[in-house]
C-alpha cells in the first residue's frame, strides 16, 4: 500500500461544539507563521481547495486540484464526500469543511507545494480561517483567497490588475489582508495569509495563479470539480429512488 504523502503533522477532535471550536482557533492560531518563504521559486505545484454543499443533505464534496506552473495545468485531482456533523456557524466554516478535505488530499499521490482555498486565512475574527487551519495543521504553506469579505475595512483598489489595498482590522487597524483585484472591470478577491509566507507573497501567488478568470485556476479547477461530483451524486441518489 503506497503511504499517504499528505496528513496532518497536528489533529484535534473534530466531534466539537461551537464554542470548543472557537477555543481550538484561538488556541492554534498562534501557531500561524507570517515568516515568508526564502525563494518563491521555489512553489511549482499549487493544490487549489474547494468544497461544495448539497442544499437537501448535509454532505460535503471536497476536491483538491494539484497544478503545475507556469501554465498551471492539472497534474493530480482529489475528492472525498462526507456528511458534515458540524452545523453552520459563521467564523467556523473549517469545522464544517475540514473533515472532508483532509481525507481528499490524503488520497494524493503528489505532495504540492503550497495550499490554496476557496476561502479566508487571517482575514477572519479570530485569525484562523480554514487556510490557516489546514496550513498549521499540515504544518505546510497555505494561502486563502475569497470571493467576500467576512471582517475587515479596506479602500476600493485600482481597476489595474494586481491592484490591491490593505484590508484592515475596524478595532485594531491591524493588517489582515488584501483586497486584490485580478482583472479587470470585475470584482477584486480577498486574499491572505494561511500558514508560511508573507501576506506579500500570497498576492503573488493569487495573481501567479490567475490565468483568463477572476479567480485562480487551481481554485476554480477545485471548484468545478466539487459541483461535478456533488451532481453526479445527487443523480446517483435520483436514479435509486426511481
Amino acid at each position: 500500500m503506497m503511504a499517504m504523502l499528505m496528513r496532518p503533522v497536528r489533529n484535534h477532535s473534530w466531534n466539537v461544539t461551537p464554542l470548543e471550536a472557537r477555543q481550538i482557533q484561538e488556541s492554534l492560531c498562534q501557531r500561524v507563521d507570517v515568516t515568508p518563504l526564502p525563494d518563491l521559486s521555489q512553489i511549482k505545484t499549487v493544490a487549489g481547495l474547494d468544497v461544495s454543499y448539497a442544499k437537501e443533505t448535509n454532505r460535503c464534496y471536497a476536491a483538491v486540484v494539484v497544478t503545475r506552473g507556469p501554465d498551471w495545468e492539472p497534474i493530480e485531482q482529489a475528492t472525498a464526500m462526507l456528511d458534515a456533523t458540524f452545523p453552520y456557524v459563521p467564523g467556523l466554516l473549517s469545522f464544517r469543511e475540514g473533515p472532508a478535505l483532509i481525507q481528499a488530499l490524503s488520497m494524493l499521490k503528489h505532495a504540492p507545494d503550497l495550499f490554496l482555498f476557496d476561502g479566508q486565512g487571517l482575514a477572519h475574527p479570530r485569525r484562523f480561517g480554514l487556510a490557516c487551519h489546514l496550513g498549521v495543521l499540515f504544518d505546510h504553506p497555505a494561502v486563502g483567497c475569497a470571493k467576500r469579505r467576512l471582517t475587515g475595512e479596506h479602500d476600493i483598489p485600482g481597476n489595474t490588475p494586481g491592484a490591491w489595498t490593505p484590508l484592515r482590522d475596524e478595532q485594531t487597524n491591524e493588517l489582515i489582508g488584501a483586497v486584490t483585484r485580478t482583472r479587470r472591470n470585475v470584482k477584486p478577491v480577498y486574499v491572505s495569509i494561511g500558514h508560511q509566507l508573507s501576506l506579500d507573497q500570497a498576492i503573488e501567488i493569487v495573481l501567479q495563479t490567475q490565468t483568463r478568470y477572476r479567480l485562480p485556476e487551481p481554485i476554480r479547477m477545485a471548484h468545478r470539480l466539487s459541483n461535478e461530483i456533488r451532481l453526479a451524486d445527487l443523480n446517483a441518489e435520483d436514479r435509486s429512488t426511481h
